[in-house]
């Protein structure tokens, strides 16, 4: 099956406010982007930059809590630029979703330098050469930088946002020391963390960073955050809220 024969799924948010199309059989987003969508807080006028964006749906979250932002959505993939398209005119976030496609890896030739306020990233974790692959290109480029490593999307981060900027990145807990150099690299200093656990007593599964670019170094560690109540339970209140 070729990614342009995927069947489409539509799911929802936001107890059906809000409409997600994906592809069935490739690329679906995670929990990971619902919690980056809730981890920042855009003011008021922000422009904000989704790099990597998939089908959208961090933009989507973001459009919806933040009605007053203007989003640009970069994607390489056309077939998921082309699930971006349709779920902006879906939601009616024509004026302020805009798509684009793009690779992270010559972000100059996509858009401007220090041109946002915010950048949002849920970059691919995996690298190209360890683990396991996902099954089907969509997935392999999303999840496995095959198409852009790790770094590329902290230095395009580095590059699109303002000085003094923000950048939010979603992340595996065990690779948080990494993330933390990558982004120090390149002038983009942690100012928030937040470790997020599967359930209480469970071991850091993923952490929600955010940087400045610029910033002075002091970092705010936030409680930790739950997603279900047990292993294998309900979603805690504070993750289902999330949906709602």
């Amino acid at each position: 099956m070729t990614l342009s024969e995927n069947r489409i799924s539509h799911d929802t948010l936001f107890e059906g406010k809000v409409q997600c199309a994906q592809h069935q059989g490739g690329y679906r987003f995670s929990v990971d982007a619902v919690l980056l969508g809730h981890f920042v807080a855009p003011g008021k006028g922000c422009s904000v930059l989704d790099l990597g964006a998939g089908c959208g749906v961090i933009s989507l979250i973001l459009g919806h809590r933040h009605p007053d932002i203007i989003i640009t959505c970069l994607e390489l993939q056309a077939d998921l630029l082309a699930l971006i398209h349709r779920n902006i005119s879906t939601n009616n976030f024509e004026s302020r979703l805009f798509a684009r496609q793009g690779d992270v890896a010559k972000i100059d030739k996509v858009v401007e330098p220090e041109g946002v306020d915010l950048v949002v990233c849920n970059p691919p974790y995996g690298e190209v050469a360890t683990g396991r692959l996902s099954r089907g290109s969509e997935q392999a480029i999303a999840r496995h930088g095959v198409e852009g490593r790790v770094i590329d999307f902290i230095r395009a981060a580095a590059f699109a946002v303002k000085n003094r900027g923000r950048v939010a990145f979603v992340f595996p807990a065990p690779r948080l020391a990494y993330l933390i150099s990558a982004l120090k690299d390149v002038r983009l200093e942690p100012k928030r963390l937040q470790v997020v656990h599967s359930y209480p007593e469970g071991p850091g599964k993923l952490v929600l960073v955010e940087a400045v670019k610029n910033g002075g170094e002091e970092l705010q560690v936030l409680p930790p955050f739950f997603i279900h109540d047990s292993p294998g339970g309900e979603y805690m209140a504070a993750m289902a809220a999330m949906f709602s």
